[in-house]
This record gives C-alpha cells, sequence and structure tokens, in this order.
C-alpha cells in the first residue's frame, strides 16, 4: 500500500521523495490502528492537489528567523512534508540553543501529529506540535460550529519503552473516525455528536453535517481555542472558522502548525532521562488493577503494539475505500496490491 500511495501521489505531480513521505504517514496510522488518518485519506488529498488547493511542489519560505524561533510561509503545500521540515529544524535550532519553536502559516492537513513528535523523541528531544483544523464544533453554549478540533501530540524519549506520546483532539472524538463510521455502515456511539438540530445522534453522517461535542465538556472547548491561539493566531495562518479542511477539493487550507522542540540533553543526559521515563512507566503500569482491566498501559504503547501485529497480518480497509483506491488505481495506471479479504486488504 506504501508503494502503490506512492505511485498515485507521483502521478499527481508529487515529487518522489515528497510522495513516499505523505504515503507513509497513512499507511503509518492505519498500521497505528487509527485508519481514520490512513489510506482512507489519499482521495482527498489527490482531488486538493488536482484542484491546485494544495500545491503538488512544496517550497516554503522562511518569513522569520531569529536562531531559535522560525516562522515558515508554507505557500500551500503538502502538511506532511512542511511539518517533516519543520521537524528537522527544530531539532537542529534546539540542539544549538536548548529549545525551539518553528510556526508554519498557510499549510494543509498534516495527518497524525505523533508521527512527527515521535520523530523528535527518537532525536532526543521533547516535541510538542499543535495544529489548528477547520470547524467541528461550537464555543461551549453555542448551536454553530465555528472551532476545529485542534489536534496536538507531545512525544518524548522512553528508553526500553521506545516512545511515550499522545496525539489528540479536543474534540469527543477526532472527526475522521465519523468518517471512518460512515464508510463501514456503522453507527458512531452517542455522546460523539449532534445532529444539524441539535439532537445527539449515533448516525455518523448527521454528526458530520451538524456538530462534534468537545471532550470533558467546556474543558475541550477552551483547551482548542487556545490551541488555535498558537496554531493559527500566533503564526500568522488562518484560524477560527477560515480553516479549511481536507474534507474540501477546491479551497486553500490556510491551517497553521506550531512545534516546540526541547534537546533533552540541554537539561539533563539522555541516559539519565530515559531512566527516569522508564522508573515512571514502570510504576504506572504496577499500579494495582481495576476489575476487569488485564493490563495498564502508557501513552503511545497500543498504537506500537498495533503496527507490530498489523506490520505481520496486514491492514484491514473497508469495501467503499477499497472501491476509491481502486477507482485512482485506474484513473493513474497504478497497481493495488492483493486483496486478501473484504475488510482485511492488504
Amino acid at each position: 500500500m506504501l508503494s502503490f500511495g506512492g505511485k498515485v501521489l507521483v502521478q499527481t505531480d508529487v515529487p518522489e521523495k515528497d510522495a513516499h513521505l505523505l504515503a507513509h504517514s497513512l499507511v503509518q496510522a492505519d498500521l497505528w490502528g487509527h485508519p481514520s488518518h490512513g489510506t482512507l485519506r489519499l482521495p482527498w488529498y489527490v482531488e486538493r492537489l488536482r484542484t491546485g488547493a494544495m500545491s503538488a511542489t512544496t517550497d516554503p519560505t522562511v518569513v522569520i528567523d531569529t536562531g531559535s524561533l522560525l516562522v515558515l510561509d508554507g505557500r500551500d503545500g503538502i502538511g506532511q512534508v512542511l511539518t517533516d521540515r519543520a521537524v528537522t529544524l527544530g531539532t537542529e535550532r534546539a540542539k544549538a540553543h536548548g529549545i525551539s519553536g518553528v510556526a508554519v502559516r498557510n499549510s494543509n492537513h498534516f495527518g497524525m501529529a505523533a508521527y512527527f513528535t515521535r520523530k523528535s523523541a527518537d532525536a532526543g528531544c521533547i516535541g510538542l506540535l499543535v495544529s489548528n483544523a477547520s470547524p467541528a464544533m461550537a464555543p461551549w453554549g453555542g448551536r454553530r460550529k465555528s472551532i476545529g478540533t485542534n489536534p496536538w501530540s507531545i512525544a518524548a524519549p522512553a528508553g526500553r519503552y521506545g516512545v511515550a506520546v499522545i496525539d489528540l483532539a479536543n474534540t469527543a472524538v477526532a472527526r475522521g473516525k465519523l468518517y471512518l463510521a460512515a464508510e463501514r455502515g456503522q453507527a458512531i456511539p452517542y455522546g460523539w455528536a449532534v445532529d444539524a438540530a441539535g439532537a445527539d445522534t449515533n448516525d455518523p453522517q448527521a454528526g458530520i453535517e451538524g456538530l462534534i461535542l468537545p471532550m470533558a465538556g467546556a474543558k475541550g472547548y477552551v483547551i482548542a481555542f487556545m490551541m488555535d491561539v498558537l496554531a493559527g493566531v500566533l503564526t500568522g495562518s488562518g484560524f477560527g472558522d477560515s480553516v479549511v479542511g481536507p474534507y474540501d477539493p477546491d479551497r486553500p487550507s490556510g491551517c497553521g502548525h506550531l512545534l516546540m522542540t526541547i534537546d533533552v540533553a540541554a537539561l539533563t543526559t539522555l541516559t539519565e532521562f530515559e531512566a527516569r521515563m522508564e522508573t515512571l512507566i514502570d510504576a504506572t503500569k504496577a499500579v494495582d488493577k481495576a476489575a476487569g482491566t488485564e493490563e495498564i498501559f502508557f501513552p503511545g504503547e497500543l498504537e506500537a503494539r498495533a503496527a507490530q501485529r498489523r506490520t505481520a497480518e496486514g491492514i484491514p480497509i473497508t469495501d467503499s475505500t477499497w472501491a476509491r483506491l481502486t477507482a485512482l488505481a485506474e484513473q493513474t495506471g497504478t497497481a493495488l496490491p492483493h486483496a486478501v479479504a473484504a475488510e482485511g486488504t492488504q
């Protein structure tokens, strides 16, 4: 699937290296057990590339450079490519200054934020990445969607445990999970979304057309608002209801990102930090378990295990997603990998 995605993107005029990065970010999301951010999205990206809403050639310019702080204008380039460059620059500057901040304006959807913060952690740093997104929820007490899910991720090196990482939206669920449920013809749990009339719904399409609810009530709303301050207002990019999502094939996104990187070695040795992380994780996993719980997991552990399992067994893909990928294959003259079975396609 990685080779297929890359070839399709190259046929859409994306340079080979960038095409591989974008395809890899989608396949990796599938491997981590988050198909809502996986190859389900490839046709959406292709449509935006075809209309020119997203530029196939990613060529950012440096707007501000103070040494430890950078602002990049992404000029409507591919979000994954822009954010990957932010990670490279952020790591270099953090190693030089101890801490760095890279702001990206006029970008596009970048997939899973953890894909990038994990790279920071692999480089011996702690990465905090924030993005804004197109409107999905209403402000607390409101009836009109004006605030995005505005996801964020933090990752840190964790010694023998690899990487500890969170990646979450500030809504009850990421919007992509509603699209995935709609693709599968499945109901969603009540409490995820309300329909256009404000009634609780288990219909994913009604939730997409209505409002996704914030996580933790008003707390999710205020966190999303402040993440928009960091990713949109501060970076000089779009914010609030001016941001366009990957679901819209025609309009530039205008979304922004902010990556903050801390070099662990600037505060302690990496060896000492990882030993302390191992102690924290050991203690957390050793806590007495509640009834019905077989094991306690640290942040990122479930994804790591899912990746091991799916690497061996294959990635499940819904029939509807497979049909869309088949259409892309025909349009671009690209061969799809062999399908093992419905809902079990590799």
